[in-house]
């Protein structure tokens, strides 16, 4: 390519590229404003709704650093042409599922699907953004997707349904994610690794079990922690992960280089991506069940109600470039911000007040926005270059999986302390993690 293109095809692919997690998020968060009628729809029994929500995330969380490996050693288009084209296929098949295994597959399809999407496009954008000041805007915009995705979901839902069916939603996907295919075939130009490694079969494997195992157990944890397939879970888990690190560290061409854990912005990329997961994703995927309990709102008025928190986190992205702040300080800053704006979420199963409610979803979106455009940015700077993908997988699968243990523990503390008191300590305690965590990724900067 001449240097006289070069600015439009890097335009091009980052369009292409962001339009990525911008269809993965919404589809994520679709079943959440119809999750009764779904149920009801699909006969599910008591463990039924827990797995219709939580399937996308096992399937994600198992098979993103994975899909990052593969992206990097064999092509990211060539990956993301074929997680857009299977994430049609499975959306197809939630769309005319009858039974809840039926849909909780198609779910566990959508969510690998989606870890080749999200693993592969910020490859892509890495690739075409080597460094400096366009990186940063460049990842900012990506990470505005986030937000965006996770408010279009919920109201697009909510009005397809009350239009025509929850089924409805899921075609519109599969359409999308087939325009999304086509797309990428004819607008993207191949990137890889130069120096691609051997397929790392028993990584692989024991990585995928061992995330499967843990999200299997916390999905199921949330109907009893002592329940033997609970504890069967969690145990396999550990040993499957303690296996994964063993075998890691003998192979020169390992999935995962463990090395990285020694780069302190790797640590906090990383480790933020699970923090922001659990206290930020996990209780606000939550909160919306604490409403309609306590207050009696309707799907669709909670889903326009945290329509402020994910637009603001949008526009909060896009605009990040005008902070003068590098990466991990943008981090702190937004981690910050998200624990004040918390902060007016205490107390909010016992009164609502709207305005406070609206104020506390403001300040904690403008802090989401900054979190987003920060941690994509981490997520390929804190890995060699050639690795982008690897590095985008990991920081997925470390936020996907704070995401399940954050939701699971919310909804542990409110059925161990009741609705009232349970909320609030839970966010209580999520205020207390983003907090702490913000200290850590500014001594990092420091």
């Amino acid at each position: 390519m001449s240097s006289m293109t070069e600015p439009t095809v890097r335009r091009e692919i980052l369009a292409v590229a962001s339009a990525a997690p911008l269809l993965v998020l919404t589809n994520y968060t679709v079943p959440m404003v119809t999750l009764p009628e779904t149920a009801r729809a699909l006969g599910a029994g008591p463990t039924g709704p827990v797995w219709i929500l939580g399937a996308i995330a096992l399937g994600l969380s198992a098979l993103l650093l994975v899909s990052g490996g593969l992206a990097d050693d064999y092509g990211r288009k060539r990956v993301l042409v074929i997680g857009t084209v299977v994430l049609a296929a499975a959306s197809v098949m939630a769309a005319v599922s009858t039974t809840v295994p039926m849909f909780v597959a198609a779910r566990l399809v959508q969510g690998g699907a989606s870890a080749a999407m999200l693993a592969a496009s910020l490859g892509l954008v890495g690739h075409a953004y080597p460094s400096g000041p366009e990186r940063m805007r460049a990842t900012g915009r990506y990470g505005a997707m986030i937000g965006l995705g996770t408010a279009v979901g919920p109201l697009l839902s909510g009005a397809l349904a009350t239009v025509a069916s929850w089924r409805a939603v899921y075609w519109l996907m599969a359409v999308a994610a087939a325009a999304l295919a086509v797309v990428s075939a004819r607008a993207l130009e191949e990137s890889r690794s130069a120096e691609p490694r051997r397929f790392d079969v028993p990584g692989v494997v024991l990585l995928t079990l061992g995330v499967a195992a843990l999200l299997a157990g916390v999905t199921e944890g949330r109907l009893g922690w002592s329940r033997p397939v609970v504890l069967a879970a969690f145990g396999a888990a550990a040993v499957l992960v303690a296996a994964f690190v063993q075998v890691e560290r003998r192979r020169a061409e390992p999935l995962l280089d463990l090395d990285l854990f020694r780069r302190p912005v790797f640590l906090v990329a990383t480790g933020g991506a699970l923090v922001v997961g659990a206290a930020v994703i996990g209780l606000l995927s939550y909160l919306p069940t604490v409403l309609q309990a306590a207050h009696g709102l309707t799907p669709l008025v909670t889903a326009a109600l945290f329509c402020v928190w994910s637009g603001l986190s949008f526009a909060a992205a896009l605009l990040s470039r005008h902070v003068r702040l590098g990466a991990a300080a943008r981090l702190a800053l937004g981690l910050a911000l998200s624990a004040v704006g918390f902060a007016g979420l205490l107390g909010v199963a016992s009164s609502f007040t709207p305005a406070l409610v609206v104020a506390g979803l403001a300040v904690s979106g403008v802090g989401g926005g900054l979190i987003n455009s920060s941690i994509t940015h981490l997520a390929i700077e804190s890995v060699p270059r050639h690795r982008v993908s690897m590095g985008s997988g990991a920081n997925n699968t470390a936020r996907y999986v704070g995401s399940s243990l954050g939701a699971a523990g919310v909804a542990a503390v409110v059925g161990a302390l009741g609705l009232r008191e349970g909320a609030t300590v839970a966010v209580a305690g999520c205020i207390v993690l983003t907090a702490v965590t913000a200290v850590a990724a500014l001594a990092t900067r420091r």
